[in-house]
């Protein structure tokens, strides 16, 4: 039983939102992508495009908190792949501060987008993840029941690096 309590974000939690992006792919990718690519990720940024997603729901945003801290985040909402049907949604990301992975608050994020969008209707929801991030996949996989769709993979420019990306697929229920 998980002990993070998940909500919709607000326009306050864009800054907390932003630093977990930021230091969870420094410390995910520190591996896969350029060091000069990752260090272009600042906080400003990404609070900027937090805060117009929150603003806009676009994608749709709850936070994982751990005694009143946000220590993760989900977005999603429908699929942005070309041709998919409406009821297809994506999660657009999914993030947790390192010191709490494997402690239930992605599982927690996960729950409460599947919740979001059966409330949306969609009956599939699908997200991307880079091939070689071996942590995404088995916690994808494992523990919120995904599929590689295995003809999916596409190649995506981080800086001077290409690296492949995996579609995985699953029902919403």
């Amino acid at each position: 039983m998980s002990s993070y309590a998940v909500r919709p974000a607000s326009a306050r939690d864009a800054k907390a939102i932003a630093e977990i992006h930021v230091a969870t792919w420094q410390a995910t990718y520190k591996d896969l992508m350029p060091d000069d690519y990752l260090k272009s990720m600042t906080v400003d940024k990404r609070q900027a495009y937090w805060r117009e997603a929150i603003e806009y729901s676009e994608p749709q945003l709850l936070v994982a908190t751990d005694n009143d801290k946000v220590v993760g985040f989900v977005g999603f909402d429908r699929s942005r792949d070309a041709g998919t049907k409406s009821s297809v949604g994506e999660i657009w990301a999914l993030y947790v501060l390192p010191a709490h992975w494997g402690q239930g608050a992605g599982v927690a994020l996960w729950d409460g987008a599947r919740e979001g969008l059966k409330e949306e209707g969609c009956t599939q929801v699908t997200l991307w993840v880079l091939l070689h991030n071996e942590r995404a996949l088995r916690f994808f996989e494992h523990s919120a029941g995904f599929k590689r769709e295995m003809p999916s993979l596409k190649t995506t420019a981080f800086g001077a690096t290409r690296l492949e990306e995996m579609r995985l697929k699953r029902t919403v229920d």
